[in-house]
C-alpha cells in the first residue's frame, strides 16, 4: 500500500511512518512533503497514492491552497494540532481527521475507517431493492425494505425478520440478499445475520476481541462479530 505524507516537522513525520509500519508492514511512504509548493510539484509529476496523510498547516501555507491548485482523487486523512479545521476538512475528500499528538489507537481507528470506505467504494453497483416478495403457502406478500429488522440464516434456510418480529422464509441465500441491500443501512454481522442499523440494540465487548450484539426483535442465540470484522463494523457505525 502506497501513502504520501504532508508534514513539515521531520520528527512528527518519522513517528507517523513508524505507526503506519506497526499497523501494516507493507505500507510504503512514497515521500514526505513539507510545503504546499512541493506538494503541487510532486502531485503534478507522479501518480496519486492510495492514501494521503496531510497536515493542514505546512511550511509555506495551508494545505487547502493545494486543493485549489491540484485535483486530488486519493482519499485524505488529515493530521493537525488544531481541531478548528475539521468542518472544512470534511468538505474535501476526507476519510478522517486526527488531532496531534497521534497515538497508535488513533491511527488504527482511522485506517479501519479507510479500509471500510475502500471496501464500500469498490462494491459492485447493484439496483437497490425497495421490497422483497415473500411466498406464504399459496399466497404472495411483499415486505418493504424499511420494515425489515434483519435477515437470519437458520435450519438450512434464510429468514426475513420484520421490525414487528414476524419471520418470513426466503428463497435466496444471505450472500444473494446482501448484494441487494444498501450497505449504508445494513451490515453483515457474521455468516448468520445481516442487520439494519436500527435493529442493533446493544453492543458488548466479548472474549478474544470480538463483539456481542443484541438485536431487536430479540434472538435467542448468541450473535458475535468476529475479531477480523470488528474494525469494519466500528467504521460502519462511525461513518
Amino acid at each position: 500500500m502506497k501513502v504520501l505524507i504532508f508534514e513539515d516537522e521531520a520528527l512528527t513525520a518519522e513517528r507517523l511512518e513508524k505507526l503506519l509500519k506497526r499497523y501494516r508492514a507493507d505500507i510504503e511512504c512514497l515521500a514526505v512533503i513539507p510545503s504546499v509548493e512541493e506538494g503541487i510539484a510532486w502531485l503534478s509529476q507522479n501518480p496519486q497514492p492510495e492514501l494521503i496523510f496531510m497536515d493542514i498547516r505546512l511550511s509555506d501555507g495551508s494545505c487547502f491552497e493545494l486543493f485549489e491548485a491540484v485535483k486530488l482523487t486519493a482519499p485524505v486523512i488529515f493530521t493537525t494540532a488544531y481541531d478548528e479545521y475539521a468542518l472544512r476538512a470534511f468538505q474535501v475528500y476526507a476519510v478522517d481527521y486526527l488531532v496531534k499528538p497521534i497515538d497508535f489507537q488513533d491511527l488504527k481507528r482511522a485506517m479501519e475507517k479507510y479500509e471500510a470506505w475502500l471496501q464500500q467504494a469498490h462494491q459492485p453497483v447493484v439496483q437497490e431493492k425497495q421490497r422483497f416478495l415473500i411466498k406464504i403457502g399459496e399466497q404472495y406478500k411483499w415486505i418493504p425494505v424499511g420494515e425489515i429488522a434483519y435477515f437470519h440464516h437458520s435450519n438450512e434456510a434464510a429468514w426475513l425478520v420484520s421490525k414487528q418480529g414476524k419471520r418470513y422464509p426466503m428463497d435466496s441465500s444471505l450472500d444473494q440478499i446482501e448484494k441487494q441491500l444498501n450497505p449504508q443501512h445494513f451490515f453483515r454481522l457474521n455468516r448468520q445475520f445481516i442487520a439494519r442499523l436500527e435493529a442493533i440494540e446493544q453492543i458488548h465487548s466479548f472474549f478474544n476481541s470480538r463483539l456481542k450484539i443484541m438485536l431487536q426483535p430479540t434472538v435467542e442465540e448468541q450473535i458475535l462479530v468476529s475479531r477480523e470484522r470488528v474494525g469494519l463494523f466500528k467504521a460502519w457505525l462511525d461513518r
